[in-house]
């Protein structure tokens, strides 16, 4: 692993970033953002191109739910593509460890980030780089504007308040107060527990204290956001646990649903769908005046495939991915995937513009199982989604949920043996 990344370090010390190439080299992309297709082929890849002759580059995504496995099964048989786009932490890093990414620590285009938006794709002890970072998403609830002001709701900034607007929108029965479904289980996780929860466990104070084993699972911090979970049942529609991400998506934007607990990746496909304006509220706090939490959470990289054949094209693009160029056209053609390079981008979507606008009110945290913590079996990350229905569901109680959780990370993790 070190003598590849030696050997890149020598490469691009001789590369020129608008090098042409005798003839010309193709770079694949492998990526679970198949929505995403038309936004590379259309602006990214154009621009990377009209700069750098000799360089093609055909973006090739899988359908998000089999973009490990299929990138697994390429990755073994050697027939995955040059450039591969990077989930956070452990998964990366699983790759890394396997010698199918490259360490990118000596290029010097990783200046261009902090330490902070790195660290989704380091080694633990911070050696090694192997992804460039793209973009952070940030949860939280986006609303339909048009149903808020029907039924004279203000936007809710504690949890009485929230409850008070679902329970004001159930009684007027014009709209489901909530879409979100418990079928594809990873929703109730990811836009349920890890949206509220960092304001339980008060983010990253608490995230760090759990990886340390100075807290616990089955601590109140980490067992009350099923509780509130809970209560959430009773507003999101008949049928919700049988209601797919999808079905929830086109509720939402059908104009059926006056929330929408969510990440901020839903802004570019909501914009094409609904006609309707939104807006976005964080998550809400316990009590008027608690310091608020969000999960502001590293979430796509890409890093350079260890087998290339293309080494010195595929660091030309991966330079030109760290650029400023890059973030002003990903971060405004993708609204809600916020760049994480040290420039400044201004963004132009009047809804991404108010949720990044968080980051100055609220402490930012990512989600509590991605690092460190899903590494072992049972996966901490999965045995969330299950939990996070079942406390929906009122399937078990918030105690047993914790119990359970603890016992299976106790069961491979030392910190809480």
């Amino acid at each position: 692993m070190k003598s590849r990344s030696l050997k890149l370090v020598l490469l691009g010390t001789t590369l020129m970033a608008t090098s042409a190439y005798a003839q010309d080299v193709t770079l694949t992309i492998e990526s679970w953002r198949n929505d995403d297709l038309t936004l590379w082929q259309d602006q990214i890849i154009p621009a990377f191109e009209a700069k750098h002759p000799g360089i093609k580059v055909e973006f090739t995504p899988s359908a998000p739910a089999e973009y490990n496995a299929v990138l697994n099964s390429k990755l073994d048989a050697g027939s995955a593509g040059d450039l591969i786009t990077c989930r956070p932490f452990d998964a990366s890093l699983a790759l890394y460890e396997a010698g199918h990414l490259t360490d990118l620590s000596g290029v010097e285009a990783m200046s261009n980030f902090s330490d902070v938006a790195k660290s989704a794709w380091q080694t633990d002890d911070g050696s090694a780089s192997f992804c460039v970072p793209m973009a952070s998403v940030i949860h939280g609830f986006i609303y339909n504007k048009d149903a808020f002001s029907e039924l004279g709701i203000e936007v809710p900034i504690t949890e009485e308040e929230f409850f008070a607007a679902l329970d004001k929108i159930q009684e007027d029965g014009t709209y489901i107060p909530m879409a979100m479904g418990t079928n594809d289980q990873w929703e109730a996780a990811t836009m349920g527990y890890n949206n509220i929860g960092p304001n339980y466990w008060k983010g990253e104070e608490g995230r760090q204290a759990l990886i340390a084993g100075e807290q616990k699972l089955t601590d109140e911090a980490w067992t009350a956001p099923y509780a509130t979970l809970a209560r959430w049942a009773e507003y999101l529609g008949d049928g919700y646990e049988a209601q797919t991400y999808p079905d929830s998506q086109n509720i939402f934007t059908l104009g059926r649903a006056a929330i929408y607990p969510a990440g901020s990746w839903e802004i570019s496909g909501f914009n094409a769908q609904a006609d309707f304006e939104m807006g976005a509220f964080k998550p809400p706090v316990r009590n008027a005046g608690d310091t608020c939490y969000i999960s502001d959470h590293t979430d796509i990289g890409i890093g350079m495939n260890a087998a290339t054949d293309h080494p010195e094209a595929a660091e030309t693009f991966l330079a030109w991915v760290a650029s400023p160029e890059f973030a002003e056209i990903f971060g405004n053609a993708l609204p809600g995937f916020f760049p994480l390079s040290s420039t400044p981008v201004e963004l132009q979507d009047p809804l991404a513009k108010e949720i990044v606008g968080w980051r100055e009110e609220c402490e930012s945290t990512i989600r509590s199982t991605y690092q460190i913590l899903s590494r072992g079996t049972p996966n901490l990350e999965n045995e969330t989604w299950g939990a996070s229905v079942a406390a929906i569901k009122g399937a078990k109680s918030p105690e047993d949920l914790g119990a359970e959780l603890q016992e299976g990370l106790s069961s491979w993790y030392a910190p809480h043996q």
